[in-house]
């Protein structure tokens, strides 16, 4: 633990629950109605004067970037629910996603645009119709080789949405040849990023006048990354049993329809509600398949349905307490 956290602990410790309602420490002294009370303490949290992301070393130092980067990381260390959330739930799926983008030649960092992007929830969905964890519009997930239709939508598969996203990002980055305005382009289009990049006359998205949301978009993704590398030292404190622990599925081939997935299901000693949640891109109750497509159907196994902690497999040791 370190020496930040302890110092925080020890701090909140001293203070009585009932302060936490802005109440005195105790009922025998009085507070002066002109004294200041502070329920709670909040900490600033630690900034790095540099982040390695992708392979490269972007220096913070300059007082904007560290500013832009000062704003994310008190955003995510505070956000406690989202980012706590987040933590449980990279332990599941990071192993998902990292293998494939190392397949395809990305570096592993860019699983932190997924978190970004979705809050690793495997079937969120935006207010504008995006969907997944790498959240693909319609249009760039058919783009891109992903199936979108009525029956099934290929943007909720993660391994196939991984592949798709890393496509994207490789294309993105022969445009550029910069890792920052790939992730801006993520997030705005490729098209507004090279127009800006012209129009400002600049090489890299960090140094563009951009909206908000995508100014932004670059630094949380490092604060992800920062948080995520050492979270106790921003205040969150996990044992193995509180991870969210990885699926184990058995994988079925099927290149016809399916006229009733209930029975599917059923035949394979699983609910429909547990075959549909570990199929997510399933949209109905049948799958059609007029043109033989062949789709892996995933059934979670025994081992998986049943919580067990001391099958968890802790992904990154620096996620739980020592």
């Amino acid at each position: 633990m370190t020496k930040t956290l302890k110092t925080a602990l020890v701090l909140f410790l001293c203070l009585n629950f009932n302060s936490c309602y802005g109440q005195p420490a105790s009922d025998n002294v009085s507070v002066s109605s002109s004294e200041n009370t502070f329920p709670f303490i909040v900490i600033s949290p630690e900034l790095p004067e540099s982040v390695e992301f992708a392979g490269v070393v972007y220096d913070l130092t300059r007082s904007d970037l560290r500013e832009r980067l000062d704003r994310e990381i008190i955003n995510l260390t505070y956000t406690h629910a989202t980012t706590l959330l987040n933590l449980k739930r990279a332990n599941r799926y990071f192993p998902i996603i990292e293998p494939i983008l190392k397949a395809n030649s990305i570096h592993e960092d860019f699983k932190y645009l997924a978190l970004i992007e979705s809050n690793l929830i495997p079937d969120n969905r935006s207010p504008v119709g995006a969907l997944g964890l790498w959240q693909f519009m319609e249009g760039t997930a058919k783009e891109f080789g992903l199936i979108v239709n009525s029956n099934v939508d290929e943007r909720l598969n993660i391994e196939k949405a991984t592949k798709a996203a890393c496509q994207y990002l490789k294309n993105a980055y022969k445009i550029y040849g910069d890792w920052t305005s790939v992730m801006a382009s993520y997030n705005a289009g490729m098209g507004r990023i090279s127009k800006e990049l012209k129009n400002q006359n600049e090489n890299t998205a960090m140094d563009l006048w951009l909206v908000s949301e995508t100014s932004r978009y670059m630094f949380r993704i490092f604060a992800a990354k920062i948080i995520f590398s050492d979270p106790q030292k921003y205040g969150f404190v996990l044992t193995k049993e509180q991870l969210y622990p990885q699926f184990e599925y058995k994988e079925v081939k099927v290149n016809t329809s399916i006229d009733d997935l209930v029975a599917f299901a059923n035949k394979h000693n699983i609910s429909y509600l547990q075959l549909k949640t570990a199929n997510l891109w399933l949209r109905d109750s049948t799958l059609q398949n007029k043109n033989g497509v062949e789709y892996t159907i995933l059934i979670p196994t025994e081992k998986s349905l049943n919580y067990n902690p001391k099958n968890t497999k802790v992904h990154n040791k620096n996620w739980v307490v020592k």
